[in-house]
């Protein structure tokens, strides 16, 4: 006969050790890597760990991924540069070209709506590439606890913990301040404010000659304003060689651009529905007042690092609030958390933070990673573009390096011709010994995309003969770029 002995119940207390690790393992998610920021360096460097076989999460707090770069940034500023380029030459230069089009009109809520749709579709895309490499994607904002674990604050409330092997902080840059300007992304804004103004102000004052200054104050002008630049230094686009900086601004003075070079800016007033900023000569102190509906201040980028609880885990901060990198592996004060990008020393450019992120991640999978800071390009996609990568004259100078030049004009480029487009020239410097390429200086159409041959050329050390060697098809503007390596180390054929 079976019977069924039912023994009595017995309480079993776990151990604190057991429950601790139970109360870990609910609330605490971890990783391989984590990444602090959803910008082009942090979503490609989470891009790339998944590749690599790490189990990766990207910490971003806006609603959309992509940074500041496609959000409020490269991304729209682009569309809305080449947008108001076809609105300019619709309105002055169709007719020339044998097209009648009638009376031109802006339709300013469509352009925007234009810029707004790239945008939409590029941030998307990210999110469709996080999913498809099986990234996760934590909507939040990440604090540092210690060098292993980042706690979220979730977007849609409450709070995560989140632990990792890895950290790579990518958290990008704002806009500087600039003391005695309040800004109200109305009247007083910034690059933001730029891509979103309801209507084209009568008059604009941009403070600062930069890249971003430029494009967006071109943009502004090209749509109808009066726009003034105010640059403290005696010179526009900081870096650029000083031979294309001048023709440079010579080519936006006959666009209507004004400039106001060597002048400081002093202080600003909002009266009778005008911003009034108060200017001075950087020299001679010759004060003076300009008057205007909107002032765009473009006075450069600060890192971003608001929030992120650095102490929490030790990581330090240089004097300009730049993340300190202790190691060429991207490393920080603490070993196992890496820093990329904007936040960090160096140029504040999305593909110099993209190809710190795919380095850093090899780093962490392998202990090899590649990015040459001598061949980070710049480009302004105003009208003419302008593009540089490497050394320029004053550089190699200072640095006692003797040089050559070899330099054409798109004048005598016959595509530059065929498409009425032939402003500007192509640049190489070369070493005076090796012919070896040290830095190529383009002003001029499609200037951003032919810069490209130089980077190439310079990341295998090429010399300018070897560039002029290579076939290059006919006609395109690429020729003129052969024919400045030709007159850097011989002639050129067609100048």
């Amino acid at each position: 006969m079976l019977r069924t002995v039912i023994a009595p119940r017995v309480a079993v207390r776990a151990s604190p050790a057991c429950l601790f690790a139970r109360a870990y393992s609910s609330a605490v998610k971890e990783y391989d890597t984590v990444i602090i920021g959803g910008g082009p360096g942090g979503y490609v460097a989470a891009i790339k760990a998944a590749q690599l076989g790490q189990k990766t999460a990207c910490i971003e707090k806006r609603d959309t991924l992509g940074g500041t770069c496609l959000n409020v940034g490269c991304i729209p500023s682009k569309a809305m540069l080449n947008n108001s380029h076809l609105y300019h030459e619709a309105k002055h230069n169709f007719a020339k070209r044998g097209i009648d089009v009638g009376e031109v009109k802006l339709n300013l809520a469509q352009l925007l709506a234009d810029k707004d749709k790239a945008v939409t579709g590029l941030t998307r895309g990210i999110e469709m590439l996080f999913k498809k490499n099986k990234v996760d994607w934590i909507k939040g904002a990440g604090t540092l606890k210690s060098a292993t674990e980042i706690e979220v604050a979730l977007n849609d409330g409450g709070a995560q913990t989140v632990a990792a092997k890895n950290i790579i902080i990518a958290t990008g840059s704002e806009p500087s301040p600039f003391p005695g300007f309040e800004i109200d992304e109305k009247q007083i804004i910034t690059s933001t404010g730029a891509l979103a103004l309801e209507k084209v102000p009568e008059k604009m004052i941009v403070i600062g000659g930069g890249v971003i200054g430029l494009e967006l104050g071109s943009v502004w002008s090209r749509l109808g304003a009066e726009v003034t630049v105010v640059e403290y230094l005696p010179a526009i686009g900081a870096g650029m060689d000083a031979e294309l900086a001048k023709a440079f601004q010579r080519s936006l003075t006959k666009q209507g651009i004004k400039f106001k070079t060597s002048t400081k800016v002093v202080s600003s007033e909002k009266k009778d529905g005008k911003v009034v900023v108060s200017v001075e000569g950087a020299k001679n102190g010759k004060q003076e007042s300009l008057t205007a509906d909107v002032v765009l201040l473009s006075v450069g980028r600060r890192p971003y690092t608001e929030g992120l609880g650095l102490e929490n885990a030790g990581v330090k901060v240089d004097a300009k609030g730049r993340i300190e990198m202790a190691d060429e592996q991207f490393r920080t004060a603490v070993s196992s958390i890496r820093v990329i990008g904007d936040v960090t020393m160096g140029p504040m450019l999305a593909h110099k933070a993209e190809e710190e992120g795919i380095a850093a991640v090899e780093h962490i999978t392998n202990g090899h990673g590649h990015v040459n800071y001598n061949v980070i390009p710049s480009v302004i996609y105003t009208h003419p573009e302008v593009a540089w990568v490497g050394k320029n004259e004053q550089q190699l100078k200072e640095e006692g390096i003797k040089y050559k030049v070899g330099s054409f004009p798109f004048a005598a480029n016959s595509r530059a011709k065929t498409i009425d487009d032939a402003e500007g020239l192509v640049k190489i410097i070369t070493d005076a010994e090796t012919d070896r390429i040290l830095g190529a200086h383009i002003i001029g159409p499609n200037a951003g995309e032919m810069i490209a041959e130089a980077c190439l050329a310079m990341e295998y050390g090429g010399s300018a003969e070897d560039v002029a060697r290579t076939c290059h098809a006919h006609p395109t503007m690429s020729e003129a770029f052969k024919e400045a390596c030709m007159a850097a180390y011989s002639k050129p054929i067609h100048f």
